[in-house]
């Protein structure tokens, strides 16, 4: 999976209990007091892969390990984030994203019959520095998003963004380009 090489998603008993044992912390997460930060952050540190100091998750979350996400400081994500984080997924510094996105690693083989077996592949996810992520944007697996960039809401991210961009639309495409 790691490796990004195809993999039994469906059957694999040993990936079976990781994601449960993360099922049962994104529980434990959403079910906190939101007014308890100290909890709240405890236990996204407990989550998550790493992590810097400032950072604030809006419930509910969900992902499939947790192991496999890094993020940096003073990262903020708004309500209902969810992350399929079969290969790594890296948020930069000061990364806001908006309510209800998606960040997918996951893909599955267009052949129907390899499909039906379960099998899967994961690619990696990058996000920069200082990026604004709008409400209900999809990221797929293998982009990265460069620094300082804007991605509208409603995008579908099929493709690398480059760094000082404002792109937009699905697919996700480049309008504008950031002064540096």
């Amino acid at each position: 999976m790691l490796a990004g090489m195809i993999y039994d998603a469906n059957y694999d008993p040993a990936l079976i209990e990781e994601r449960q044992k993360c099922k049962l912390l994104c529980r434990e997460y959403n079910n906190l007091l939101p007014t308890d930060m100290d909890a709240r952050t405890t236990h996204l540190r407990k989550m998550l892969g790493s992590t810097r100091e400032n950072i604030l998750i809006e419930q509910p979350f969900y992902c499939d390990y947790g192991y496999n996400i890094r993020v940096g400081e003073n990262f903020y994500a708004n309500f209902n984030m969810m992350i399929l984080d079969g290969a790594p997924v890296t948020f930069g510094d000061n990364v806001f994203v908006a309510p209800n996105c998606g960040f997918y690693t996951a893909g599955h083989p267009l052949d129907y019959a390899e499909r039906n077996k379960g099998l899967e592949y994961a690619r990696p996810i990058s996000i920069g520095n200082n990026v604004w992520i709008g409400a209900q944007v999809c990221v797929l697996p293998g982009v990265t998003i460069g620094d300082n960039c804007v991605i509208g809401a409603g995008s579908v991210v099929t493709k690398d963004i480059p760094s000082h961009s404002v792109a937009v639309g699905n697919p996700c495409r480049v309008i504008k380009t950031l002064p540096h």
